[in-house]
C-alpha cells in the first residue's frame, strides 16, 4: 500500500472515530443543557404559581369586602370566608408546587419528564442556525415503523495481481506480496421482500486503488498505443503501477437476520449473522501512475513518478463477491475488462482480501 493510500485510509478511519466521539460529546452536552433548562423553567413556574394564587386570593377578598360593605353578609361571615379563601390558596400552592417538584426530580433522575403532556414539553435543538428553544407544544415525531433501506461505510483491503489467457499467478510479472488493493466507499442496502430480510440488494459507489509491484527489474514503457514491460537500465529498488477507479458496485446479498419488534417500530439486524454477496461493479478509471525508485550512476537516490494512461482501460467492469459474518467478510473481485486495452496479451486484474461494512 503506498503512502497516499495509507494516509487516505488513516484519515478516513480517524475522521470516522473522531466524528462519533464528537457526536457523543455533543449529544451529552445538549442533553445536559436541555435538562438544566427544563429545571430552570419549572422552578420559575413555581414562583408563577404562588403569584397567581395570591392574585386570585386578593380578588376573592375584595369580593368578600364588597359583600360586607353592601350588608350582604355579616362581619363574622366575612372573616370565615376570608379564612377559607386563604386556606384554599395555600393548599393550591402546596399541591401545585408539589407536582412541579416531582417533575424536577424526574428530570434529574431520568433526563426527561414522563408525566408532561405535549403542551408542557420544552425542547432545545442545536443546528447550523444556532440554538433554538421551543417553549410551545412539542409534538414528538414518531419513528418510522419499517425502514427497508439502510446505508453504511465500505472499506476493503487485500492482495492484488493479474491473470491472463493460459496464465496462472505463478506466471505473473508482478510480485504477490507487494501488490495490493484498497477500496473505500458508501453503500446502501435495501430489503427485497416486505416481510423477510433474507435477500437484500447492496449498492453504492466506491474508489478502488489497484497496485501492482513489478518484479524482475522491469518497468512499463508506453509507445503510442502499445504498452510493454522492459528491462530497466539500472538496478530498480521499486517499480509499481497504480490504477485508481471510481466504480458502482451492486451485490445481491443473502443471509439470515434477527427481527426486532418494538411495537411502534420494526427493525432487522444482520449483526453476528452469516451472509453472502454476489454481484459485480462497473465504472471509470480516474488515473494511472507508475512509480520507480532506483540509484543513478552517481549513487544518488532517485524517485520517479510518471502519471499517464499507459493504455490502461478507461472503463472498468467485473465480477465480485463476499462471504462473511456480521460486518467482516472475505472479499474477491475479478475485472472482466482488461488492465491494458488493445494489447497483444490481455491481463485481467484479480483481488482477494477483507471487507468491512460499517454501519
Amino acid at each position: 500500500m503506498n503512502t497516499i493510500t495509507r494516509l487516505v485510509v488513516y484519515l478516513v478511519i480517524s475522521l470516522t472515530f473522531a466524528t462519533v466521539q464528537s457526536q457523543n460529546k455533543e449529544n451529552d452536552s445538549i442533553q445536559r443543557q436541555t435538562t438544566e433548562y427544563r429545571i430552570k423553567i419549572l422552578t420559575q413556574q413555581k414562583e408563577k404559581i404562588r403569584e397567581s394564587e395570591k392574585a386570585a386570593l386578593k380578588l376573592r377578598i375584595e369580593a368578600i369586602n364588597k359583600q360586607l360593605d353592601n350588608d350582604e353578609i355579616t362581619a363574622a361571615n366575612a372573616e370565615e370566608l376570608k379564612k377559607a379563601a386563604a386556606q384554599k390558596a395555600a393548599l393550591n400552592i402546596e399541591d401545585r408546587t408539589a407536582i412541579i417538584n416531582s417533575k424536577i426530580e424526574l428530570i434529574k433522575r431520568n433526563g426527561y419528564d414522563s408525566t408532561s403532556s405535549e403542551d408542557e414539553q420544552i425542547s432545545l435543538s442545536v443546528g447550523s442556525n444556532g440554538v433554538y428553544i421551543n417553549l410551545g407544544p412539542n409534538k414528538k415525531q414518531k419513528p418510522k415503523y419499517d425502514i427497508r433501506t439502510s446505508n453504511k461505510l465500505l472499506f476493503a483491503i487485500g492482495f492484488n495481481n493479474t491473470i491472463g489467457d493460459g496464465q496462472s499467478l505463478d506466471d505473473s510479472p508482478y510480485k504477490k506480496g507487494g501488490s495490493g488493493f484498497v477500496e473505500l466507499g458508501w453503500v446502501w442496502e435495501t430489503r427485497l421482500f416486505k416481510d423477510s430480510n433474507f435477500a437484500r440488494l447492496n449498492y453504492g459507489f466506491s474508489f478502488q486503488w489497484n497496485k501492482l509491484n513489478i518484479k524482475n527489474n522491469q518497468y512499463f514503457v508506453q509507445d503510442g498505443d502499445e504498452t510493454t514491460l522492459q528491462e530497466f537500465p539500472l538496478d530498480l529498488k521499486k517499480a509499481k503501477l497504480r490504477v485508481t477507479n471510481l466504480v458502482l458496485p451492486v451485490h445481491f446479498e443473502f443471509g439470515p437476520s434477527k427481527k426486532r419488534d418494538f411495537k411502534d417500530r420494526l427493525r432487522y439486524t444482520t449483526d453476528n449473522h452469516f451472509k453472502i454477496g454476489l454481484g459485480g461493479f462497473g465504472g471509470v478509471r480516474l488515473g494511472t501512475q507508475q512509480k520507480l525508485l532506483y540509484e543513478d550512476e552517481d549513487g544518488n537516490r532517485v524517485k520517479n513518478k510518471e502519471k499517464r494512461n499507459f493504455n490502461t482501460s478507461n472503463f472498468v467492469y467485473g465480477l465480485s463477491g463476499y462471504i462473511g459474518f456480521g460486518d467482516l467478510s472475505i472479499y474477491a473481485k475479478y475485472d472482466l475488462s482488461p488492465l491494458f486495452k488493445d494489447q497483444a496479451f490481455e491481463q485481467n486484474n484479480i483481488s482477494l482480501g477483507l471487507r468491512w461494512d460499517l454501519d
